[in-house]
C-alpha cells in the first residue's frame, strides 16, 4: 500500500523536496539555541565578553528569520502539495468510477462513494504533506538533539535514552487499535449520507405518506451507531493521548531527576543541566508531534484504504483488445439464443430469446412486470452481458466493438429521466454539447416542449432543480426526448418512456417519439396499448421468454397471452 501511496507524489517530486528540504532545515537549525544558549551561560557571561554575546545573540536573531521563512514555505507549499495530490486522486477516482459497470452501483451506496471522494480524500491530502513533514521534522530535531546532549556529558544523555522505548511501546500498541475505531467510523459517515440523501430526495414521498417520523426514527438509528462507534474511537483516543503525556511527562522528571543526582555528585553543572533541560523541551515537541502523526497515518491509512478499494475494482464490462469501432450503424438487431441472470443468483431473467429486427423497423416489447423487459433492453447497449447467446448489430458481435461507439448509436429514453441540477439548455445539449444554438431549438421542437420553454422567464436557461424537481413528469420526459434528438442515433430505445403520464402528457410524448422514430430502429417497452399497437412487430415476454410475435391485430386473433394482458387490461 505505501508503494502506491508514494507514486502520487512523483508528479510533484520538486515540490515535495523543496517541503522536505525547508522542514529539514529548520529541525536542523532548531537545535541550536540550546547549545549557544549553554556557551553564552557558561562562557561569555561568565568572561564579560560583550562582542561575543552579541554575535551569538545576532546569531540566534538569524536562525529566527531563516526559520520563520522556512515555516511560510512549509506552510504554503506543503499544503499546496498536499492539494495538488487530492486533485490527482480525486480525478483518477471519479475517471474510474465513471468505467465501472452498473452492476457496481446496483449494490453500492451513493453516499458511500461521495464520502470516500471528498470526506477521505481530504484526509489522504492532510497526511501526503503533514506526515512526512512531522515524521523529518521530529527525527531530526531528536537525533540533533542527543548528539549535543553527548556531546555535553555522556551519563546524563544515556540516562535521557530510558524513557524512550516506554513512549515507543505505548504509541505502536495503543496506536494501532485506534485504526479499526477511525475506519468503523468512516463507515458510520457513509451510512449518515446515504439516509439523509435518501431521505431528502425522497421528501415528496416522505411528506405525502406523513412518514416524517419514521425518517426521524431511522436517521437515529444510524446516528446512534455513529454516536456509539465515535465514543468507543474516543476512548481509545483517551487512552492514546493520555498515556502519551504522562509518559512525556514522566520523561521530563527523569531527567531532571538523573541531573540533580550528578551535579550533586559533582559529574555535571548547573549549566549543563540547563541545557539538558532545554532540550528535553526540544525532543518532548517532536514526539508531540510524533502522537499527532501516528493519529493522522492512521486516519490517512483508513482513509487511503477505503481510496484504493475502489480502484482495484475491475469493471466486469470491458473492451475486448481486439474490439473496432461500430461505423456507418444501419440498425440491423439479431438476438440469437440469449440467456441472462445477473451476478450472485440463480434465478434466469431472461431464457432463450430470439429476436430478429430489420433496420428501420419498430419493435414492441410487452409482458408484465418482472418478466424481462427492460433488462432485455439494458443487454442491447451492453449495460449487462449476456450470460450465453449473443447480440448482433449489422452482422457485428457487440462484445467484440467498443462499448463507446455501441451507445454512441444507441438512444435511450427511459420511465425515470434524470435531470442534472442545472438548466434545460445544458440538459437537452448532453445529448450534443457542441450542437448551435438552432439545432437546440429544433430538437425543443420536435419533442414538443419549445413553447414550454419559451413561456418560462428564463426559457432555456432556466434550472430544473434536483432530478428536474421543478417540472413535471411530462415535461421531463420531452426534454430527455430533445436529448435523444440531438444525439439522433440510428437506434432507439424508449423503457417505459409513458407509463406514468397523464393522458395529454402521453399524446405530446408519443407524437413526440412518432417524429423521432422515422429511419430508425426502435425497440418500444411498454404497458400501454397506445403506445406499442402500431409497432411492426409485438414481442410477448412472460417470465423471460417469448411466448408469441406478431402485430397487433394477429395477436389478438390467436386469443393467447398477448389477447389476455389485452382483455384483462394488464398492459
Amino acid at each position: 500500500m505505501l508503494k502506491r501511496f508514494i507514486r502520487y507524489y512523483l508528479p510533484h517530486k520538486w515540490l515535495f523536496i523543496l517541503d522536505m528540504f525547508v522542514a529539514f532545515s529548520a529541525s536542523i537549525l532548531s537545535i541550536f539555541y540550546p547549545i549557544l544558549t549553554r556557551q553564552l551561560l557558561k562562557t561569555h557571561i561568565p568572561n564579560k565578553d560583550m562582542q561575543m554575546i552579541l554575535q551569538i545573540i545576532a546569531v540566534m536573531l538569524a536562525i529566527l528569520i531563516v526559520k520563520t521563512v522556512c515555516t511560510y514555505i512549509r506552510m504554503r507549499w506543503g499544503h499546496i502539495l498536499g492539494v495538488r495530490m487530492e486533485y490527482d486522486m480525486r480525478e483518477e477516482i471519479f475517471t474510474h468510477i465513471q468505467k465501472l459497470s452498473f452492476n457496481y452501483f446496483d449494490n453500492v451506496k451513493t453516499g458511500s462513494i461521495m464520502a470516500r471522494i471528498s470526506n477521505d480524500l481530504n484526509r489522504i491530502a492532510e497526511v501526503a504533506h503533514h506526515a512526512p513533514e512531522d515524521l523529518i521534522i521530529s527525527i531530526f530535531i531528536i537525533a540533533g538533539a542527543f548528539i549535543a546532549m553527548f556531546s555535553f556529558n555522556t551519563q546524563l544523555a544515556l540516562i535521557s535514552i530510558v524513557p524512550l522505548p516506554l513512549l515507543l511501546i505505548w504509541g505502536l500498541t495503543v496506536g494501532r487499535k485506534m485504526r479499526k475505531g477511525f475506519r468503523q467510523v468512516r463507515r458510520k459517515i457513509a451510512d449518515i449520507n446515504t439516509s439523509v440523501e435518501n431521505s431528502v430526495q425522497g421528501i415528496r414521498e416522505v411528506k405525502s405518506y406523513t412518514n416524517e417520523d419514521l425518517e426521524i426514527e431511522k436517521f437515529e438509528d444510524v446516528n446512534t451507531s455513529f454516536k456509539s462507534a465515535k465514543e468507543k474511537m474516543y476512548k481509545l483516543m483517551a487512552k492514546f493521548f493520555s498515556g502519551m503525556f504522562f509518559l512525556s511527562d514522566f520523561y521530563y522528571v527523569f531527567v531532571i531527576g538523573g541531573g540533580t543526582i550528578l551535579i550533586y555528585h559533582g559529574r555535571l553543572d548547573v549549566v549543563d543541566l540547563l541545557a539538558f533541560t532545554l532540550y528535553i523541551n526540544y525532543i518532548l515537541q517532536p514526539i508531540r508531534r510524533l502522537v499527532n502523526f501516528v493519529e493522522q497515518l492512521q486516519r490517512g491509512a483508513a482513509s487511503f484504504e477505503r481510496f484504493i478499494e475502489i480502484l482495484d475494482i475491475s469493471p466486469e464490462i470491458k473492451d475486448k483488445p481486439y474490439a473496432k469501432d461500430l461505423k456507418n450503424v444501419k440498425g440491423n438487431i439479431n438476438i440469437e439464443n440469449l440467456d441472462f441472470k445477473y451476478k450472485n443468483t440463480d434465478e434466469w431473467v431472461l431464457k432463450d430469446i430470439d429476436l430478429q429486427i430489420p433496420a428501420g423497423q419498430t419493435v414492441a416489447i410487452v409482458g408484465e412486470s418482472g418478466a424481462g423487459k427492460s433488462t432485455l433492453a439494458a443487454l442491447i447497449p451492453r449495460f449487462y452481458e449476456p450470460t450465453h447467446g449473443k447480440i448482433e448489430i449489422d452482422g457485428n458481435d457487440i462484445m467484440h466493438v467498443s462499448q463507446k461507439s455501441l451507445r454512441l448509436n444507441i438512444g435511450i429514453v427511459q420511465q425515470s429521466v434524470f435531470l442534472f441540477d442545472t438548466t434545460i439548455r445544458d440538459n437537452i445539449t448532453y445529448g450534443d454539447p457542441k450542437c448551435s444554438q438552432a439545432e437546440l431549438m429544433e430538437a425543443a421542437k420536435n419533442a414538443n416542449i419549445y413553447e414550454f420553454i419559451q413561456s418560462l422567464s428564463n426559457d432555456f436557461d432556466t434550472l430544473t432543480g434536483e432530478r428536474g424537481a421543478k417540472l413535471s413528469g411530462g415535461q421531463q420526459q420531452r426534454i430527455s426526448i430533445a436529448r435523444a434528438f440531438l444525439k439522433n442515433p440510428p437506434i432507439l430505445i424508449f423503457d417505459e418512456a409513458t407509463s406514468s403520464l397523464d393522458t395529454e402528457s402521453e399524446a405530446k410524448i408519443q407524437e413526440a417519439m412518432a417524429k423521432l422514430s422515422q429511419n430508425r430502429t426502435t425497440i418500444i417497452i411498454a404497458h400501454r396499448l397506445s403506445t406499442v399497437k402500431n409497432a411492426d412487430v409485438i414481442y410477448v415476454l412472460k417470465n423471460g421468454r417469448i411466448m408469441e410475435k406478431g402485430n397487433h391485430e394477429e395477436l389478438l386473433q390467436r386469443k393467447n397471452y398477448y389477447y389476455e394482458l389485452y382483455t384483462k387490461n394488464l398492459f
